[in-house]
């Protein structure tokens, strides 16, 4: 495999690379035209249910319950307030294009250096990956917010896990990290990698005091009590996971996978269970390649409560995990093999314009379960690879 991939890497690297850019350009443009001049229901439809979420909250008006998409905690609505909270839909329309514009840019920039890519060709590749894959398009068509959470996230990662940082790397870091819990349910999980991999409690603390003080800032502009209202928050919170209107738009997590089997009541305990799972798996290999855990942590993620088609853009970390692997050189175990197969698999899973909105039923149900398995068998990779790495380095060991 190794020699075929001498042989005809440049080659294959070369033809995807067209290709992704092709798929860049046309499904980029589709959903940047979506976003901006679509009007119907489709057009901006998570970007204009934020914008009255977010305005509602700071004229003090009631939002929980009140409201039927505000299932966001009240310190998401300060940390959005300077995107949706003072413009009319048509401006907020534009202003997110641009800054979303800029978040993938830096995004792109972030995975670049963070791959480990030699080459020209090799960069070039990386760096089409976010801009190719559906979920951003998704992402920037729909108004979400996880296109400005994986620079955030990554940039604090970056600050906080340097064993050199200082207080003011510590307090940018963490400033960053309590910015991307605007979307708890993508950044909660790497909150492990901050409370582990550091080696200081400084992070951890500097990103949960952070977090309070936006909670504190947007709960003064509600007259109604703070229990009151968190209370709401997780009532409206609890309410969403178990509507059927959610399941319509959920996948590949176990609240759908639950759901399906009748099962609803066990979805909280399995996310517990599966969050645990996480932070007891990060503490014992704290050690190793933090980018490795993130890929890991990004899975988690991505399977651990309820997530649409865009939020598939968390599958990149993975990606770059398989991808720092699988050029490290030749192993022993042979991973660097496996782990190129699973990154060419999940790549190809995760190409514009993706199958679960393309394909008839029941193909697209098929599609899904193939790619739910890819991104299973990557995460059981990422898991494994570890454990295995120090089974082999100990069996090296003179006796």
């Amino acid at each position: 495999m190794r020699e075929a991939w001498h042989k005809h890497g440049d080659a294959l690297r070369l033809a995807a690379i067209v290709l992704m850019a092709i798929a860049a350009f046309v499904w980029l443009g589709y959903e940047f035209g979506r976003l901006l001049f679509d009007l119907g229901p489709l057009g901006a439809v998570d970007l204009d249910m934020r914008l009255e979420e977010v305005q509602a909250w700071f004229r003090g008006e009631p939002v929980y319950g009140a409201i039927r998409t505000a299932v966001y905690p009240p310190a998401s609505y300060a940390i959005l307030w300077p995107l949706v909270g003072w413009l009319g839909i048509t401006p907020a329309r534009w202003l997110y294009a641009f800054t979303a514009a800029a978040a993938l840019a830096w995004l792109v920039r972030l995975l670049v250096r963070l791959s480990g890519a030699r080459s020209r060709t090799e960069r070039v590749f990386i760096g089409l990956i976010p801009l190719s894959i559906y979920a951003t398009g998704a992402t920037i068509g729909n108004g979400q917010v996880i296109i400005y959470i994986m620079p955030v996230l990554i940039a604090g990662l970056l600050l906080l896990c340097r064993r050199s940082s200082g207080l003011w790397k510590d307090i940018l870091g963490s400033f960053l990290l309590a910015l991307a819990l605007v979307k708890p349910s993508v950044a909660a999980p790497f909150l492990w990698i901050v409370l582990f991999v550091p080696g200081r409690l400084r992070p951890a603390l500097l990103t949960g005091f952070g977090y309070v003080g936006m909670t504190a800032l947007a709960l003064s502009f509600q007259e109604s009590a703070p229990l009151s209202l968190i209370d709401g928050f997780r009532k409206g919170t609890e309410q969403m996971l178990s509507s059927a209107e959610a399941l319509q738009y959920s996948h590949a997590n176990v609240q759908s996978w639950l759901a399906s089997f009748g099962l609803s009541e066990w979805i909280p305990s399995a996310s517990l269970a599966l969050f645990a799972g996480l932070g007891v798996w990060t503490y014992f290999h704290r050690r190793r390649d933090v980018w490795q855990l993130a890929g890991v942590a990004a899975l988690v993620a991505r399977f651990w409560t309820f997530h649409g088609w865009y939020d598939d853009l968390l599958v990149v970390l993975p990606l770059i995990a398989l991808f720092r692997v699988a050029t490290s050189g030749g192993s022993r175990m042979g991973d660097d093999r496996v782990a190129g197969v699973l990154f060419a698999a999940t790549l190809l899973t995760l190409m514009a314009p993706g199958g679960l909105y393309l394909f008839p039923e029941p193909w697209n149900l098929v599609y899904v379960a193939g790619q739910t398995c890819v991104w299973g068998a990557a995460l059981a990779f990422l898991v494994v690879r570890p454990c295995a790495a120090a089974i082999q380095s100990s069996g090296r060991r003179p006796s």
